[in-house]
Protein backbone atom coordinates (compact mmCIF):
# COMPACT_ATOMS: atom_id res chain seq x y z
CA UNK A 1 0.00 0.00 0.00
CA UNK A 2 1.18 3.73 -0.73
CA UNK A 3 2.12 5.57 1.95
CA UNK A 4 -0.22 8.31 3.05
CA UNK A 5 2.99 10.43 3.98
CA UNK A 6 6.09 10.61 3.78
CA UNK A 7 9.19 12.88 4.89
CA UNK A 8 9.88 15.52 2.94
CA UNK A 9 13.59 13.94 2.67
CA UNK A 10 12.36 10.79 1.04
CA UNK A 11 10.34 12.52 -0.98
CA UNK A 12 13.28 14.79 -2.61
CA UNK A 13 15.37 11.33 -2.73
CA UNK A 14 12.52 9.71 -4.54
CA UNK A 15 11.84 11.94 -7.19
CA UNK A 16 15.51 12.47 -7.80
CA UNK A 17 15.92 8.68 -8.61
CA UNK A 18 12.99 8.26 -10.73
CA UNK A 19 14.23 10.84 -13.12
CA UNK A 20 17.78 10.10 -12.75
CA UNK A 21 16.39 6.47 -13.89
CA UNK A 22 15.15 8.16 -17.10
CA UNK A 23 17.85 10.01 -17.78
CA UNK A 24 16.56 14.14 -16.98
CA UNK A 25 18.66 16.46 -16.20
CA UNK A 26 19.93 17.81 -13.28
CA UNK A 27 17.25 15.35 -11.49
CA UNK A 28 17.48 16.46 -7.98
CA UNK A 29 16.80 19.95 -8.77
CA UNK A 30 14.01 19.01 -11.16
CA UNK A 31 12.44 16.91 -8.50
CA UNK A 32 12.54 19.97 -6.54
CA UNK A 33 10.91 22.30 -8.96
CA UNK A 34 7.92 19.52 -9.22
CA UNK A 35 7.64 19.09 -5.27
CA UNK A 36 7.20 23.05 -4.83
CA UNK A 37 4.39 23.05 -7.72
CA UNK A 38 2.71 20.31 -6.19
CA UNK A 39 3.20 21.20 -2.58
CA UNK A 40 2.15 25.12 -3.92
CA UNK A 41 5.26 26.41 -2.11
CA UNK A 42 8.22 28.65 -3.07
CA UNK A 43 11.29 27.14 -4.18
CA UNK A 44 12.35 29.26 -1.63
CA UNK A 45 9.94 27.98 0.80
CA UNK A 46 10.34 24.66 0.41
CA UNK A 47 14.46 24.97 0.91
CA UNK A 48 13.50 26.45 4.14
CA UNK A 49 11.36 23.39 5.16
CA UNK A 50 12.07 20.89 7.94
CA UNK A 51 13.63 18.07 5.68
CA UNK A 52 11.83 15.89 8.19
CA UNK A 53 8.42 17.66 7.66
CA UNK A 54 5.62 14.76 6.35
CA UNK A 55 3.81 15.67 3.17
CA UNK A 56 1.40 14.01 1.54
CA UNK A 57 3.40 12.40 -1.55
CA UNK A 58 0.49 11.67 -4.18
CA UNK A 59 0.27 14.35 -6.47
CA UNK A 60 4.23 14.81 -6.13
CA UNK A 61 4.74 11.29 -7.78
CA UNK A 62 2.61 12.04 -10.28
CA UNK A 63 4.62 14.52 -11.55
CA UNK A 64 7.47 12.98 -10.98
CA UNK A 65 5.87 10.38 -13.32
CA UNK A 66 4.95 12.43 -15.71
CA UNK A 67 8.35 13.94 -15.82
CA UNK A 68 9.74 10.67 -16.51
CA UNK A 69 7.94 10.04 -19.79
CA UNK A 70 9.75 13.17 -20.69
CA UNK A 71 6.19 15.57 -20.50
CA UNK A 72 7.41 19.26 -20.27
CA UNK A 73 7.84 20.52 -17.12
CA UNK A 74 5.57 23.67 -17.74
CA UNK A 75 2.89 21.07 -19.29
CA UNK A 76 3.23 19.44 -15.70
CA UNK A 77 2.62 22.24 -13.66
CA UNK A 78 0.27 24.50 -15.97
CA UNK A 79 2.36 27.77 -16.42
CA UNK A 80 5.88 28.92 -17.59
CA UNK A 81 7.32 32.52 -16.80
CA UNK A 82 7.71 34.92 -19.74
CA UNK A 83 8.90 38.38 -19.32
CA UNK A 84 7.71 39.99 -16.57
CA UNK A 85 4.34 37.48 -16.50
CA UNK A 86 3.33 34.28 -15.50
CA UNK A 87 2.09 32.18 -18.60
CA UNK A 88 -0.50 29.35 -18.37
CA UNK A 89 0.14 26.57 -21.05
CA UNK A 90 -1.88 24.10 -22.04
CA UNK A 91 -0.97 20.69 -24.38
CA UNK A 92 -2.43 23.12 -27.42
CA UNK A 93 -0.28 25.24 -27.03
CA UNK A 94 3.87 26.19 -27.75
CA UNK A 95 5.55 26.23 -24.40
CA UNK A 96 6.94 30.23 -24.00
CA UNK A 97 11.04 29.85 -24.47
CA UNK A 98 13.33 33.04 -22.87
CA UNK A 99 14.79 32.82 -26.37
CA UNK A 100 11.48 34.48 -27.53
CA UNK A 101 12.00 37.80 -25.24
CA UNK A 102 14.44 38.70 -28.19
CA UNK A 103 11.20 40.21 -29.96
CA UNK A 104 9.88 41.88 -27.46
CA UNK A 105 14.24 44.14 -26.96
CA UNK A 106 14.06 44.21 -30.55
CA UNK A 107 10.20 46.29 -29.96
CA UNK A 108 11.61 48.59 -26.86
CA UNK A 109 15.26 49.24 -29.02
CA UNK A 110 12.85 50.26 -32.13
CA UNK A 111 10.12 51.85 -30.26
CA UNK A 112 11.44 53.30 -27.02
CA UNK A 113 8.08 55.65 -26.33
CA UNK A 114 6.16 53.46 -24.07
CA UNK A 115 3.58 56.16 -24.19
CA UNK A 116 2.89 55.63 -27.91
CA UNK A 117 -1.23 54.56 -28.62
CA UNK A 118 0.05 51.38 -30.95
CA UNK A 119 -2.26 48.76 -32.93
CA UNK A 120 -0.22 45.60 -32.02
CA UNK A 121 -0.86 42.02 -34.05
CA UNK A 122 0.17 38.71 -33.00
CA UNK A 123 0.23 36.50 -35.96
CA UNK A 124 -0.12 32.62 -34.10
CA UNK A 125 -0.41 33.53 -30.69
CA UNK A 126 -0.06 30.57 -29.02
CA UNK A 127 -0.14 31.09 -24.93
CA UNK A 128 -0.14 35.32 -26.22
CA UNK A 129 2.81 35.57 -24.32
CA UNK A 130 4.64 37.94 -26.77
CA UNK A 131 1.21 40.24 -27.21
CA UNK A 132 0.76 40.37 -23.45
CA UNK A 133 4.50 40.72 -22.98
CA UNK A 134 4.77 44.08 -25.40
CA UNK A 135 0.99 45.29 -23.66
CA UNK A 136 2.94 45.44 -20.51
CA UNK A 137 5.12 47.67 -21.50
CA UNK A 138 3.65 49.52 -23.98
CA UNK A 139 0.49 51.28 -21.34
CA UNK A 140 -1.75 53.03 -24.19
CA UNK A 141 -1.22 50.12 -26.78
CA UNK A 142 -4.29 47.99 -28.28
CA UNK A 143 -3.35 44.30 -29.34
CA UNK A 144 -4.99 41.54 -31.52
CA UNK A 145 -3.82 37.88 -31.49
CA UNK A 146 -4.56 35.30 -33.62
CA UNK A 147 -4.45 31.70 -33.70
CA UNK A 148 -5.66 28.73 -35.98
CA UNK A 149 -6.30 26.59 -32.73
CA UNK A 150 -9.58 27.29 -30.40
CA UNK A 151 -7.69 25.47 -27.92
CA UNK A 152 -4.88 28.01 -28.06
CA UNK A 153 -7.06 30.92 -28.01
CA UNK A 154 -8.72 29.91 -25.02
CA UNK A 155 -5.82 29.68 -23.42
CA UNK A 156 -4.42 33.05 -24.30
CA UNK A 157 -7.90 34.60 -23.21
CA UNK A 158 -7.75 33.05 -19.74
CA UNK A 159 -3.92 34.91 -20.02
CA UNK A 160 -5.28 38.15 -20.95
CA UNK A 161 -7.84 38.27 -18.08
CA UNK A 162 -5.03 37.25 -15.18
CA UNK A 163 -2.59 39.73 -16.51
CA UNK A 164 -5.30 42.20 -16.47
CA UNK A 165 -4.77 43.20 -19.82
CA UNK A 166 -8.28 41.82 -21.45
CA UNK A 167 -9.42 45.56 -22.37
CA UNK A 168 -6.51 46.53 -24.32
CA UNK A 169 -6.52 43.06 -26.35
CA UNK A 170 -8.85 40.59 -28.64
CA UNK A 171 -7.88 37.42 -29.17
CA UNK A 172 -9.39 35.62 -32.26
CA UNK A 173 -9.11 31.86 -33.96
CA UNK A 174 -8.07 32.45 -37.46
CA UNK A 175 -5.53 31.73 -40.40
CA UNK A 176 -2.16 34.03 -40.23
CA UNK A 177 -3.83 37.88 -41.24
CA UNK A 178 -6.71 36.27 -43.27
CA UNK A 179 -9.62 38.07 -42.00
CA UNK A 180 -8.16 41.15 -41.46
CA UNK A 181 -8.51 44.48 -43.13
CA UNK A 182 -6.79 47.14 -40.70
CA UNK A 183 -3.44 48.20 -40.91
CA UNK A 184 -1.03 47.47 -37.81
CA UNK A 185 2.04 49.51 -36.17
CA UNK A 186 3.67 46.09 -35.09
CA UNK A 187 3.41 42.33 -36.13
CA UNK A 188 4.84 39.90 -34.44
CA UNK A 189 5.20 36.42 -35.46
CA UNK A 190 6.78 33.37 -34.14
CA UNK A 191 5.27 30.60 -36.87
CA UNK A 192 6.40 26.88 -37.07
CA UNK A 193 9.81 27.18 -38.47
CA UNK A 194 11.24 23.17 -38.45
CA UNK A 195 11.97 21.55 -41.77
CA UNK A 196 9.22 18.99 -41.46
CA UNK A 197 12.23 16.38 -41.96
CA UNK A 198 13.53 17.07 -38.89
CA UNK A 199 10.53 17.17 -36.82
CA UNK A 200 11.57 13.34 -35.71
CA UNK A 201 14.75 14.57 -34.18
CA UNK A 202 13.48 16.46 -31.83
CA UNK A 203 14.19 16.46 -28.09
CA UNK A 204 11.19 13.79 -26.90
CA UNK A 205 9.81 16.64 -24.86
CA UNK A 206 9.31 18.75 -28.04
CA UNK A 207 8.29 16.12 -30.21
CA UNK A 208 5.85 13.79 -28.29
CA UNK A 209 3.87 16.82 -26.13
CA UNK A 210 4.41 20.16 -28.55
CA UNK A 211 1.64 20.48 -30.76
CA UNK A 212 2.78 19.62 -34.18
CA UNK A 213 0.83 22.93 -36.03
CA UNK A 214 3.36 25.45 -33.97
CA UNK A 215 6.69 23.12 -35.14
CA UNK A 216 6.37 22.44 -38.60
CA UNK A 217 7.43 24.46 -41.28
CA UNK A 218 6.96 22.73 -44.09
CA UNK A 219 9.76 21.32 -46.34
CA UNK A 220 12.42 23.85 -45.75
CA UNK A 221 10.70 25.36 -42.63
CA UNK A 222 9.54 28.61 -44.49
CA UNK A 223 6.38 27.89 -45.64
CA UNK A 224 4.88 30.83 -42.33
CA UNK A 225 7.41 33.36 -43.57
CA UNK A 226 6.67 33.02 -46.91
CA UNK A 227 2.96 33.32 -46.45
CA UNK A 228 2.98 36.08 -43.75
CA UNK A 229 5.41 37.95 -45.55
CA UNK A 230 2.94 38.25 -48.91
CA UNK A 231 0.47 39.64 -46.50
CA UNK A 232 2.70 42.27 -44.65
CA UNK A 233 2.58 45.29 -47.41
CA UNK A 234 -1.55 44.90 -46.65
CA UNK A 235 -1.02 44.98 -42.87
CA UNK A 236 1.63 47.25 -42.01
CA UNK A 237 0.92 50.71 -41.59
CA UNK A 238 3.70 52.73 -43.23
CA UNK A 239 6.96 52.70 -41.02
CA UNK A 240 5.48 50.07 -39.29
CA UNK A 241 7.60 46.91 -38.44
CA UNK A 242 7.19 42.97 -38.60
CA UNK A 243 9.22 41.27 -36.32
CA UNK A 244 9.77 37.65 -36.47
CA UNK A 245 11.25 34.73 -34.93
CA UNK A 246 13.43 32.50 -36.46
CA UNK A 247 15.11 29.21 -35.78
CA UNK A 248 19.01 28.91 -36.18
CA UNK A 249 21.06 30.07 -39.03
CA UNK A 250 17.69 30.98 -40.96
CA UNK A 251 18.21 34.62 -41.11
CA UNK A 252 19.26 34.58 -44.58
CA UNK A 253 16.74 32.86 -45.60
CA UNK A 254 14.01 34.97 -44.25
CA UNK A 255 15.64 37.94 -45.40
CA UNK A 256 15.57 36.99 -48.92
CA UNK A 257 12.36 36.14 -48.73
CA UNK A 258 11.40 39.83 -46.92
CA UNK A 259 13.24 41.57 -49.91
CA UNK A 260 11.28 39.45 -52.26
CA UNK A 261 7.89 40.87 -50.98
CA UNK A 262 9.43 44.64 -50.49
CA UNK A 263 10.71 44.27 -46.75
CA UNK A 264 13.62 45.84 -45.92
CA UNK A 265 15.51 44.39 -43.03
CA UNK A 266 15.46 47.33 -39.92
CA UNK A 267 17.17 44.98 -37.09
CA UNK A 268 18.93 41.39 -36.04
CA UNK A 269 18.35 40.45 -32.35
CA UNK A 270 20.55 38.14 -30.86
CA UNK A 271 19.37 35.46 -28.41
CA UNK A 272 20.92 34.40 -25.28
CA UNK A 273 22.84 31.90 -27.07
CA UNK A 274 23.99 34.30 -29.44
CA UNK A 275 22.08 33.47 -32.51
CA UNK A 276 20.38 35.62 -34.66
CA UNK A 277 16.88 35.17 -32.87
CA UNK A 278 14.61 37.76 -33.95
CA UNK A 279 14.46 39.87 -37.26
CA UNK A 280 12.56 43.06 -37.59
CA UNK A 281 11.55 44.33 -41.01
CA UNK A 282 9.67 47.24 -42.25
CA UNK A 283 8.40 48.27 -45.99
CA UNK A 284 10.78 51.00 -45.76
CA UNK A 285 14.54 51.82 -44.34
CA UNK A 286 13.69 53.34 -41.06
Amino acid sequence: MEEKVVSLAELIKEGENTLKSRGIEAPRREALLLISSALRKSMGELLMMDRSVLVDPQLCRSFFQRRAQREPYAYITGEQGFWSLDIKVSSATLIPRADSEALIETLLFLRPKRQSNYQILDLGTGTGCLLLAALTEYTQAFGIGIDIVPEAVKIAVINGRESQLSQRLSFIVGHWGDALIGKFDIIFSNPPYICAKDIPNLMPEVRAYEPLSALDGGEDGMDAYRYICAQACHLLRKDGILIFEIGIHQDKMVEAIAESNGLFVVHRQQDLNGCIRAIALSSSKL
